[in-house]
């Protein structure tokens, strides 16, 4: 197997990246984002928690339950990373 060259000088203007704000990116041929994105977006797999949990009981309603158990195994985890998300998005706006 050819080893990669990871000597090879980026290209990118750094500078001018830094410089620019999100007015300056045209993300005109960027695809809306729908649901499915969003949530595949947020479920990354073999990340360590950042914090502790803590054990505690929850009532869900039954089918948005048994919606995250059919999913397979994971969906505790699955499911605190969907209000992580939220969490965080909702931090952003305070």
């Amino acid at each position: 197997m050819k080893k990669k060259n990871t000597t090879q000088k980026s290209e990118t203007d750094w500078a001018h990246i830094k410089s620019m704000t999100d007015a300056d990116v045209d993300i005109s041929d960027s695809p809306e984002i729908n649901d499915k994105m969003w949530v595949n977006g947020i479920l990354r797999r073999g990340l360590k928690p950042i914090v502790r949990k803590k054990q505690i009981t929850l009532r869900i309603d039954n089918d948005v339950l048994d919606f995250f158990k059919s999913q397979g195994q994971g969906y505790q985890t699955r499911i605190n990373q969907l209000l992580r998300a939220y969490m965080e998005e909702v931090k952003k706006l305070e």
